[in-house]
């Protein structure tokens, strides 16, 4: 597919002797996109304690720094203003809280039981927790019950910072605000139990609470429910002795809670028999409620808080669901190529397999050329080596460079030079077309060479009157350099096995360009080639499928191309193929609804181009947006090997490739370093002509700097390579 243009006056530079340089939008948008999509995933990471959880828990320290009073004390612990005092629940008062909540699962079951036995009572939430499921927060502060914070994830405070306890209250009473529009006083440290259980490690961060003017509250009783314990126990730990008051342990998150709302269900009544009143914190206090209102700027954080992270959870759903659609994708993708490409090879080399009559006729070889001095020697003596009959047309497209004076120089027979004002690659195939005279009509790229047997085998399909255009194998000449190695894998794996699927599914999207047959018929039958897409090689395929004909795959019609050597002109080559992919799935489209060859092209083929060539490569970047965020954080070992296990497929694809085009495995050292950055730079491609297609925006056609490094076979070898302007580093 080589890349034509019409020639464009150089840049007026702006006044002041310079241009001031923008970065296109189509730039711009996918960096935007990208940027926006790392956020949402790392948002929803922090928020689901993957990211910055600290999961340490301190080991038991000394109490002798801790008050004895506190440590005798009651369950409720003021160090607000300087205090270091303590308070008990009244007798016959029992306050339930729950800790590590909201959970979707359990805590409504929780409200469901306490509002039947109409008892009221203290959750201790997670702000992660509170900003999955801001409704429960609403439902419990609804229903007349209180809550306290219960940091945001669950830390054990007494490894942190100061600056990073007041961000985990900070973050805590932001979910709180953005979900029920309330703010709490009240706090219970995680990991905590009794009273007498402040140690040495503890007590400084209860103090520091208080500075920041929240009550602390531990418990009395431990439920232990997390144990799983049974609910009669459940019940006997809870229930607190001689009509005492306390605060009760519970909780209604971190797993299976079945047994606390079983226990529950009992030790309301239970109680509520023997005198006790089940009362929120500060209902049982006798003391203002703990909760207050938010208002103005902080409601409205609270509000957008809650919003982008459920967008977060929205989004990253929708990208974990699109990670399965390309998955199952891509294997189905793999499955289909390895058994399909082997039916192919299987067919096609069986002894004494024939297309039809041996093809004899001599052929019209075109070679549309623009600028092309530096490899049209090379591609017009390669034809000349040519076992089967031709004539050759070099269609010079306005060159401003000689291309056309050195054909005419050679003085070889049977190659005639067709001179045209610069109108673009499909008007010179056309006019070469006019000009031809044979009736099979051989299409090629002025920077590409041909083998003697290329012609011959790329014909001999024409045998079977059903066949319209032929397919060779383009392979990539200048494969020596590191980008050139990953195309040539690109070429062999992506290209030519997928060809081999698409000739037996009856559905090949595109003849290269850079060695293509055509029967000169079929080509006049749907207009010729056509420029109202710059993929025009795709168009014609598309064209020839709507109109009847069968395309298929000649692999031993071998062309050596010379594929971009910097990743400006891969990225410019590859932008443009892309987009004008999507032009011709566009432009044919009304084939998915017509009747007879154009309607099984369009309900079979253009879906299977769209899947695997548009929609598929678009939303692959989640494997590695999802592979990075694993690895960075967690779980790393999964990971790797789920990465690994992908990469493993791929070289069994590829080694099946290399295999059946017979090429040397070595190249396939750098499949791994392929994997990681040429994928990417296709990703963006792919995502720069979306938006570009969105957007409405037009792309010209781009010439791509050729070196002429791709020898015709059996030619010279060139004492050196050309160090120039034209061949520049990779990087």
């Amino acid at each position: 597919m080589a890349s034509r243009t019409r020639r464009h006056g150089p840049a007026t530079p702006a006044r002041g002797g310079s241009q001031r340089r923008r970065l296109p939008m189509r730039l711009l948008l996918p960096m935007l996109l990208l940027v926006a999509l790392v956020a949402m995933l790392m948002l929803r990471g922090y928020v689901h304690s993957e990211i910055l959880a600290d999961h340490r828990v301190q080991p038991e320290a000394a109490t002798d720094k801790v008050p004895e009073k506190i440590l005798d004390g009651g369950p409720v612990i003021d160090t607000r203003s300087g205090r270091t005092t303590s308070l008990k629940v009244p007798d016959h008062h029992i306050v339930l809280t729950f800790d590590d909540g909201p959970d979707p699962t359990w805590t409504p079951k929780v409200l469901d039981v306490l509002k039947k036995h109409h008892a009221h009572a203290v959750f201790f939430v997670t702000g992660t927790m509170t900003s999955q499921h801001p409704d429960l927060v609403k439902r419990i502060v609804d229903e007349g019950n209180e809550v306290g914070l219960h940091t945001f994830d669950h830390p054990d405070l007494s490894y942190q910072s100061k600056s990073r306890i007041d961000w985990e209250l900070s973050q805590n009473q932001l979910a709180l605000a953005g979900a029920a529009g309330i703010r709490s006083s009240i706090f219970r440290p995680p990991y905590s139990s009794f009273a007498d259980a402040m140690d040495n490690k503890s007590w400084p961060v209860t103090q520091y609470i208080g500075t920041k003017g929240y009550l602390t509250i531990v418990n009395n009783t431990d439920s232990e429910d997390w144990q799983k314990p049974g609910v009669d126990k459940i019940i006997k730990n809870a229930t607190p002795h001689g009509g005492k008051g306390a605060v009760v342990l519970m909780h209604d998150s971190g797993g299976d809670r079945h047994q606390t709302v079983q226990a529950l269900d009992k030790f309301l009544p239970e109680m509520q028999r023997k005198g006790y009143q089940f009362d929120n914190l500060t209902e049982a206090l006798d003391a203002p409620s703990a909760l207050t209102k938010v208002t103005g700027v902080n409601l409205w954080k609270g509000k957008a808080w809650i919003f982008l992270v459920q967008a977060s959870d929205d989004i990253t759903g929708a990208m974990v669901v699109a990670l399965a659609v390309v998955g199952s994708t891509v294997i189905g993708r793999f499955v289909l190529m390895l058994l399909l490409s082997g039916i192919h090879a299987r067919r096609v080399r069986r002894k004494g397999f024939r297309w039809g009559p041996p093809v004899t006729e001599p052929v019209s070889v075109l070679v549309p050329a623009y600028n092309e001095a530096k490899c049209i020697e090379n591609t017009v003596r390669s034809l000349m080596a040519s076992e089967h009959p031709i004539e050759v047309l070099v269609i010079d497209d306005g060159s401003s460079d000689g291309t056309a004076r050195i054909v005419e120089a050679m003085g070889l027979p049977n190659v005639r030079v067709v001179r045209q004002l610069n109108a673009g690659k499909p008007a010179a195939l056309n006019r070469g077309l006019a000009n031809a005279r044979h009736d099979i009509i051989v299409m090629m790229d002025g920077d590409t060479v041909f083998e003697p047997a290329t012609v011959r085998e790329l014909v001999q399909p024409f045998g079977d009157p059903k066949v319209g255009a032929v397919a060779g194998n383009a392979k990539v000449g200048n494969r020596d350099s590191l980008i050139g190695a990953w195309q040539h894998i690109e070429y062999v794996m992506g290209f030519n096995l997928d060809r081999r699927m698409y000739d037996i599914m009856r559905c090949m999207p595109t003849i290269p360009g850079a060695v293509g047959a055509f029967r000169r018929s079929a080509l006049e039958r749907v207009g010729g080639m056509s420029d109202d897409t710059l993929a025009e090689d795709t168009d014609i395929t598309m064209a020839m499928h709507r109109d009847g004909w069968r395309v298929v795959y000649a692999e031993k019609a071998r062309a050596w191309t010379e594929a971009p050597e910097t990743v400006q002109q891969l990225w410019s080559q590859r932008y443009r193929w892309s987009y004008g992919t999507m032009q011709a799935i566009w432009k044919h489209r009304r084939a998915i609804v017509e009747k007879g060859p154009s309607g099984r092209f369009g309900r079979v083929g253009l879906p299977m181009v769209a899947l695997f060539m548009v929609v598929a490569p678009l939303l692959a970047p989640l494997i590695d947006i999802f592979l990075l965020y694993g690895v960075v954080f967690g779980p790393t070992q999964k990971t790797i090997v789920a990465w690994l296990g992908v990469l493993a497929v791929q070289a069994v694809c590829a080694a099946y490739a290399f295999r059946l085009d017979r090429e040397r495995m070595t190249h396939l050292i750098s499949l791994p370093l392929q994997q990681i950055l040429y994928r990417q730079l296709m990703y963006v491609v792919l995502l720069q002509s979306w938006i570009t297609a969105l957007t409405g925006g037009r792309l010209r056609w781009q010439k791509l700097r050729r070196t002429g490094v791709v020898e015709a076979p059996g030619g010279p070898v060139p004492s050196h390579r050309t160090r120039s302007s034209d061949r520049r580093p990779v990087a």
